[in-house]
């Protein structure tokens, strides 16, 4: 027996393997969404998607991110036909027709409404325990960020008026426990959290909850958001993706999604400032816009009004077919995968 064969023999952790076997190092599950920019927020490809392990999403109150999450969802059980949803909802402010209004199926979610932390996590490992690699669950939690601990509770209860110490490490246990979980089981769980502004000269929003829900996530998305308007309507928003934490995308990234109030998540967002960033759009003149050739630098092709290409499916799948605007923005967003010494050699 080699010595490789004697330690994985005596392993008491059934999971043991080589490396080049590990079910947790191996192709990981792929989701992708129906908007390419969202992908590239989770992955760094316009082919990505979300992948297992903790993405939190945090922002204000009313920058979309319940939609975002249940957009994950969506996308998780039209890739898989028996994924289910695991919602758990402290807040109760996402509308029955939020889920609909994504196609989402209604009989392959369920519903456990949480109303402190320690609940959350005696539920939650329960159903991790017991659920095997394999099973197609997405686990969501809307949301931790207004959740009380059970002393918070209780000492309301009991009339006490003091500070809670103990609501960051039941959150810190929380995570600490679920982590593992979901890399070996091969699940994603998508949390909403709040922020709040540092004290300071040039305050930045921090995600509340403590040094938990930062360690153990996968990917942490900061929501911003400004008005669109038709005059002095509002008619939508555009949002701003600022990714503070990913295993797959470059750091501050920033990542623009509009939403419209009449058509929802437009599935194109976001490309146009790409490619005019990347020169795959130009601007010959005010108000117009048109494709640049690549190798010449020049316009060519019919001149556009915005409104004509920010979600026109027939450009971008052209765009993105014809052209290597995909790659360019992987090499925008993502990770690359270097070596991580440098040896001085050319």
């Amino acid at each position: 027996m080699s010595l490789v064969d004697k330690l994985k023999k005596n392993s008491s952790i059934k999971d043991t393997s080589l490396l080049v076997d590990s079910k947790v190092y191996g192709k990981k599950d792929m989701v992708p969404t129906p908007v390419p920019m969202i992908n590239v927020a989770l992955s760094g490809r316009i082919d990505g998607g979300l992948t297992p392990g903790l993405t939190t999403i945090a922002g204000p109150s009313r920058h979309f991110k319940s939609a975002f999450a249940l957009l994950m969802g969506a996308a998780y059980q039209k890739q898989h036909k028996e994924g289910v949803i695991l919602f758990y909802d402290s807040e109760f402010g996402t509308p029955q027709n939020y889920f609909t209004s994504l196609g989402i199926d209604l009989d392959r979610v369920v519903h456990t409404p949480i109303t402190d932390i320690e609940q959350l996590k005696h539920d939650v490992m329960q159903q991790l325990q017991n659920i095997e690699r394999g099973d197609k669950v997405i686990i969501v939690i809307d949301s931790i960020g207004n959740l009380a601990s059970k002393k918070e509770v209780d000492d309301a209860i009991e009339g006490k008026n003091v500070a809670d110490m103990s609501r960051a490490k039941a959150l810190k246990s929380l995570f600490r426990m679920v982590t593992p979980h979901l890399t070996l089981k091969d699940l994603p769980m998508v949390v909403i959290n709040h922020t709040y502004k540092e004290i300071g000269m040039f305050p930045k929003d921090i995600v509340s909850g403590g040094t938990g829900n930062m360690y153990s996530s996968d990917n942490i998305w900061i929501i911003g958001r400004q008005q669109e308007k038709d005059g002095t309507e509002i008619t939508g928003y555009n949002f701003i993706i600022n990714v503070e934490k990913s295993r797959y995308v470059k750091e501050k990234s920033k990542i623009p999604i509009s939403v419209s109030f009449e058509g929802g998540i437009m599935k194109w967002s976001g490309l146009t400032t790409i490619a005019l960033d990347g020169k795959y759009l130009g601007k010959p003149s005010n108000g117009w816009y048109q494709k640049v050739d690549r190798e010449t630098g020049e316009m060519v092709g019919d001149k556009m009004r915005l409104s004509q290409i920010e979600n026109n499916k027939d450009f971008w799948i052209d765009m993105l077919k014809n052209t290597d605007f995909a790659k360019y923005i992987e090499n925008k967003y993502s990770i690359g995968m270097t070596s991580l010494i440098d040896t001085g050699e050319e």
